[in-house]
């Protein structure tokens, strides 16, 4: 009966220790979004304010 609890607790732990997947885990990539920005975007605003003022002038 010992020898019968010996071999079950064997069979238990080797079991246990073999259990897992062996293929390798999937790892995605992090998504990275860049907004994309203009050449422009910085000297439209400072044109706008410039012809604004200028049709301003302009009706004085």
């Amino acid at each position: 009966m010992k020898k019968l609890v010996i071999a079950a607790a064997l069979v238990a732990a080797a079991s246990a220790a073999s259990a897992g997947n062996l293929a390798e885990p999937i790892v995605e990539a992090p998504v990275i979004v860049e907004e994309a920005t203009g050449s422009s975007s910085g000297i439209l605003l400072p044109l706008l304010l410039l012809v604004i003022v200028a049709a301003a002038a302009a009706s004085n």
